[in-house]
């Protein structure tokens, strides 16, 4: 499953810049939704077109493997639910 680094970059780019930086800042820099940027940070495996991850990596000026990383999934029980 890919995990996207958002929050880490806007992290970074805070502290590089000595401000706090939004998603809407991101998405107004970007053209990419708000909502997908939240997305993108906020749920697990997220699936994103490569359009978006490259906007992304060229506003925080970075790679792709800066950008996402692949986690191993939970495992599903029997009864369809994850495992905690």
């Amino acid at each position: 499953m890919i995990r996207f680094r958002l929050q880490e970059l806007l992290a970074e780019k805070h502290f590089k810049e000595g401000r706090r930086v939004t998603l809407l800042e991101v998405s107004q820099a970007t053209g990419i939704n708000r909502v997908t940027l939240s997305k993108m940070v906020n749920h697990l495996g997220y699936s994103t077109v490569t359009d978006n991850l490259d906007k992304l990596c060229k506003y925080f000026d970075c790679k792709l493997e800066d950008l996402a990383v692949y986690v191993d999934a939970p495992a599903e029980q029997e009864d369809g639910h994850r495992e905690k």
